[in-house]
């Protein structure tokens, strides 16, 4: 039998008598080894397979404080505070020391394990985002502020209680928290008495699911979800997350948003805060009204429209937002936006459709629930808050927005400036209808059959589109009509007139719109004929030379640019006009694909007497009376085109309104005389 003698690891060490078999083999074990005799290894069973668990412990800290797990139970654990004895107490209070000198302690959280106290909060504290009263274990932590927001429908509650148990513990809640929460309370209603607010204090006015109001870049509300103070390297600032309600091109949804108020020293007045509470607004029921009615005014705006724009508009550059002064024609077109600017798709939280009464409040802070989208509200006929025209349409799947969801509607829209060329945010206040000229088909120069044809190409395209098929499906549905002759003769002008007869948008496009690298070229022109017909717009490529120009074996780049624009126009759905100087050098492959082609000639002296004439009726500031019918004779002789004539008038308005005279035949006399001459030294030099 043998015998082992160890140290406390288990193992022998020096000085240590290991005895095997009766010998003495001391000092002379290595590796498991005792004089050449192996130690048995301990046998383990296969792994995860042993139905126990393995409870490990953090050690304690070395001097870098570092720790590690070991098996060894600590012994400076105290026993749990919360057990079967504190279960029977209806409020488990937890208190920390208090360091501000005014108290020994203070309420760290409350753990409320009362029934009848869950019962009585959830009324307390019904659409309070983040609570539920119903949870087994419902604890509060300071600084509470759900009963600092609700404090006073807790107490006009607590005095409705007739039941004496309930009250007992309804007592003992509003005892304790009124010794904790006593001066934040005080001051609360103190500011609010005086309008005014700190910015330590600011946090006891903005209940989640209040409404907040702003003017910052114009009138706007939100919903508030919660608010939290923050500090970055400039200063403090409270964070307001809140919801407003947006469109992304096929449904309403809820977008986010913060708002920061700035840290303030003192006390502000809450109406002059960045943001404040809507129901802290001197004349707040207009207020809510007037954003209610830009709410509707919104949602009238879904899909895509044609409007005028005039004011500020927001784009976007590498490094951030960018404000253009923007006077056009827009269209307003979320999905569009969305679709041809991807970074900077809209995504909206899903907004569940109304099932409730068409009969809504202007708003009520008190019956916000947040579990019903702005939906559960009482129905008391003797609020001074409803509004009997308030009546959702069928614009967003079952239901339309309802009061409550046109209040927090956001106040851009996404569109596009065919001026600018850019996509843009406009501001709904800036948005106006068109002014249409009605008489910009009649001052067009050319014969009458002419226009009636082109009139008639135009319509019956826009009111027959898709109607007609090539062999392949969708090809050659679109109408493309060559505008050619010199400079100044009608041309653009021809566009122009059509798309405003018709009411629709016109799309001028040149080359420089597209680039000069091939794939490029195809990109952009993709995109523009993909925008133009879905707008059922004019398309006009003013100066298509570059284009049209017959392909040649010399130049394989600008031969690309022609093959990608030839393969594109084959499955363009709209009207194209084409102007060009060259008709003579086209390529034949346009020839074919021309609908209707159309020469325009220099102007004679009829036609030049009936742009003089139009021009003038349109002029502001001009003495009509003055030109008689041989002043504008005298002046139809003079070899003008139309351009021309328009630049000769806006010259001799600009002399007039110099003199401060309205214009007169001596003004136009005046620029006409110094062409003239420019003219004859220009003759000269080149003679010279």
């Amino acid at each position: 039998m043998a015998f082992l003698i160890a140290d406390e690891d288990g193992k022998a060490g020096e000085g240590h008598i290991v005895i095997v078999k009766g010998k003495d083999v001391s000092n002379g074990t290595t590796n498991g080894e005792t004089n050449g005799v192996k130690e048995e290894p301990k046998k383990f069973g296969p792994p995860g397979m042993k139905c126990e668990p393995r409870n490990l412990y953090e050690g304690k800290p070395d001097n870098r404080g570092r720790t590690s797990w070991t098996t060894t139970y600590p012994t400076d654990i105290d026993e749990p505070a919360e057990n079967a004895e504190s279960a029977q107490y209806a409020l488990i209070v937890r208190n920390r020391k208090c360091y501000d000198g005014r108290r020994k302690l203070e309420i760290d959280s409350l753990v409320v394990q009362s029934p009848l106290l869950k019962k009585f909060l959830g009324e307390v504290l019904k659409g309070y985002p983040g609570i539920t009263t119903s949870l087994a274990r419902l604890e509060f932590k300071a600084p509470f502020q759900p009963f600092v927001h609700r404090w006073e429908r807790f107490v006009k509650l607590r005095e409705d209680i007739t039941d004496d148990e309930l009250k007992a513990h309804v007592d003992l809640l509003w005892n304790t928290l009124n010794e904790e929460l006593g001066d934040v309370i005080r001051e609360k209603n103190d500011h609010i008495a005086l309008g005014v607010s700190t910015f330590e204090a600011v946090w006891t006015i903005f209940e989640p699911g209040c409404i907040v109001y702003t003017d910052d870049d114009g009138h706007r509300a939100y919903k508030l979800t919660r608010g939290s103070y923050g500090e970055n390297r400039c200063s403090r600032f409270y964070a307001l997350n809140c919801q407003y309600v947006d469109f992304d091109g096929e449904n309403f949804g809820y977008g986010s948003e913060t708002v920061a108020i700035g840290a303030f020293s003192g006390t502000r007045a809450i109406t002059k805060m960045d943001a404040f509470p809507l129901k802290y607004h001197p004349d707040h029921e207009n207020v809510a009204t007037g954003l209610i009615a830009q709410g509707k005014l919104f949602e009238s705006y879904k899909g895509h429209h044609f409007k005028h724009y005039d004011g500020v508009a927001t784009g976007f550059g590498p490094f951030g937002p960018i404000r253009y002064s923007v006077n056009s024609r827009i269209i307003i077109d979320t999905y569009a936006y969305s679709r041809f600017n991807p970074n900077r798709k809209v995504h909206l939280d899903f907004m569940k459709p109304s099932s409730k009464s068409s009969k809504r409040k202007i708003y009520d802070e008190d019956e916000l629930d947040e579990d019903d989208d702005y939906t559960d509200y009482s129905e008391d006929e003797d609020s001074d808050y409803y509004d009997d025209n308030i009546k959702p349409k069928n614009t967003c799947g079952p239901d339309a927005l309802t009061a409550q969801q046109h209040l927090i509607c956001t106040s851009s829209l996404r569109g596009y400036s065919l001026k600018d060329k850019k996509w843009l945010l406009f501001h709904l206040s800036s948005v106006k209808e068109i002014t249409w000229n009605e008489h910009a088909f009649s001052s067009l120069v050319a014969p009458p059959e002419q226009k009636d044809l082109i009139l008639a190409f135009a319509e019956s395209q826009n009111s027959n589109k898709g109607s007609f098929d090539d062999v392949i499906q969708g090809k050659g549905r679109g109408i493309i009509m060559l505008l050619s002759g010199p400079p100044g003769v009608g041309k653009t002008l021809t566009a122009e007139s059509v798309a405003e007869t018709m009411k629709v948008p016109l799309y001028m496009m040149s080359a420089g719109d597209l680039g000069t690298q091939p794939n490029q070229v195809e990109s952009a022109l993709a995109n523009i004929l993909e925008m133009n017909t879905k707008w059922n717009a004019v398309l006009l490529l003013d100066e298509a030379d570059v284009f049209l120009e017959a392909r040649s074996a010399h130049d394989l780049e600008r031969n690309k640019l022609v093959s990608i624009f030839l393969r594109l126009l084959e499955y363009y759905e709209g009207i194209l006009f084409l102007t060009t100087n060259r008709v003579d050098n086209i390529d034949a492959a346009f020839e074919s694909r021309i609908h209707l082609s159309l020469t325009y000639e220099e102007l004679d002296e009829a036609s030049r007497r009936h742009v003089w004439t139009a021009f003038l009726d349109r002029s502001v500031n001009v003495d009509r009376k003055a030109f008689t019918e041989e002043d504008i004779a005298g002046l139809a002789k003079e070899k003008l085109n139309g351009r021309q004539i328009k630049n000769i008038l806006k010259t001799s308005g600009l002399l007039a309104a110099r003199q401060n005279k309205d214009l007169g035949p001596g003004h136009v006399e005046t620029v006409l005389r110094l062409r003239r001459q420019n003219e004859r030294r220009n003759q000269k030099s080149l003679e010279a």
